[in-house]
């Protein structure tokens, strides 16, 4: 019990500094400066043309322009003018399957996008809800909208694989945005992802969109994807290591430079993954372009689900998949009873967990004491419990909620259960009616 003890302590540390580290360097989505700000910064700020215009008048020379420009781009004095059409063009990609009850309003808000060089494009994937002429009629006749119908699955693709692929193909942008069907866009937030992609140069941006939790099990389970992210997942070695190991990425939010997306062999390379975005962020590690992670700071939100079946279910689909095999599922299991339920379980029960309330460890040629029941206990049950109430805090989620960490594990147990049997029942998770093979 003083090594379970001694782990869970250095586990906790670990992901302490794992969180203050994220909470400096994690990159939130900005809000764009407004035209009328834009030009009230450049109003002083010469332009290409003007500067052609001095040269024609004082009749400089071609060596002494360049010289000209050269010094007023080092200054920060000359930009280039800058309109709409030399915007990037970003084609957003949706698949969509029986999303009749969020895809009215998600198409009106992308188009309602104040970036102005944009297309929407969604696939409509063998629904039999309407979705496609919900979508079509949500648009109003707006052009930068296409609905597409999705073509027959193949053997070996995912259901959502297949359809981001026809996407892909369809798509005239150098740009590829993947969201889904109940991702909601704040007006300037399309605006936010083009110049954070811009600003960080990213091959992929992949960006945490707010989660909207309202029911009690999504308030106690769905915020726990920002746990890990912010918990145990560093932004520094996501940012600036070569390791696959260090990839993350949403399938909400994933925008892609069109070649890079074409290098890592697109939705292909990934037919048959569940976690497909995971998947192609470590393809673009291993080709040694360039991943970018950033928080949607409600700019981008999502309600991913309404209710504990749904809640149970969506994460059932997934979990299996990232922890890559059934053994490594129930150790992830074992590990997070250990570090978030152990150490209540100590604390109620008392001494005879370790025998003593002090004990010795041999070091070297002398021993330290260590200090155990009640404070050891107390202070790593609130170690977990804070980490997750920072990672709440950070995430836009209820700080509160974090007293509950406990249960929150448990309901996690069940969806991994849930996630074994399906596994060991079908073959892989049933979702939308598939089996998942995996």
């Amino acid at each position: 019990m003083v090594f379970v003890a001694l782990f869970v302590t250095v586990v906790l540390f670990g992901m302490v500094g794992i969180t203050l580290s994220n909470l400096v360097l994690f990159p939130r989505l900005r809000l764009p400066p407004s035209p009328a700000q834009r030009n009230n910064d450049e109003k002083d700020i010469l332009t290409q043309k003007q500067v052609s215009g001095i040269e024609a008048l004082a009749g400089l020379s071609a060596s002494r322009t360049d010289r000209l420009k050269a010094r007023f781009q080092g200054e920060g004095i000359l930009r280039r003018e800058i309109r709409d059409d030399d915007e990037m063009l970003i084609s957003i990609l949706m698949p969509a399957r029986n999303e009749a009850a969020v895809i009215g309003d998600t198409v009106r808000r992308m188009l309602a996008q104040t970036y102005p060089r944009f297309e929407l494009l969604v696939l409509d994937d063998h629904s039999t809800d309407g979705t496609a002429e919900i979508a079509r009629a949500a648009a109003g006749g707006d052009a930068r909208l296409r609905v597409i119908a999705g073509e027959a699955l193949p053997a070996g693709w995912g259901g959502k694989n297949w359809a981001c692929h026809q996407l892909a193909g369809a798509a005239q942008g150098d740009w590829l945005l993947f969201t889904d069907a109940d991702t909601l866009w704040a007006p300037d937030a399309l605006a936010a992802v083009a110049a954070e992609v811009e600003s960080t140069r990213a091959d992929l941006l992949t960006v945490w969109p707010t989660q909207i939790t309202v029911t009690w099990p999504e308030r106690l389970v769905v915020p726990l994807m920002g746990l890990v992210i912010i918990g145990y997942l560093p932004i520094f070695m996501v940012h600036y290591t070569p390791w696959s190991p260090f990839a993350a990425a949403m399938g909400q939010c994933m925008l892609f430079r069109r070649t890079a997306y074409d290098a890592i062999g697109g939705h292909t390379a990934v037919k048959g993954e569940v976690l497909e975005d995971v998947a192609l962020a470590r393809r673009i590690k291993s080709a040694r372009l360039r991943l970018r992670m950033a928080d949607g700071n409600r700019l981008i939100s999502c309600r991913m689900y309404n209710d504990w079946p749904g809640v149970r279910d969506g994460y059932a689909k997934n979990i299996l998949s990232g922890y890559g095999s059934l053994p490594a599922l129930a150790l992830a299991t074992i590990f997070h009873w250990l570090v978030f339920l152990w150490p209540w379980a100590w604390l109620v029960a008392g001494n005879w967990l370790l025998e003593t309330g002090s004990w010795r460890l041999p070091v070297a040629a002398s021993s330290f004491q260590l200090p155990a029941w009640p404070w050891w206990p107390a202070l790593l049950a609130g170690g977990g419990i804070t980490i997750r109430a920072v990672t709440a805090w950070f995430t836009r989620q209820r700080v509160r909620d974090a007293l509950l960490m406990p249960i929150s594990v448990l309901l996690m147990t069940v969806i991994a259960a849930k996630s074994a049997y399906w596994q060991i029942r079908y073959g892989g998770p049933v979702w939308k009616g598939r089996v998942i093979r995996q």
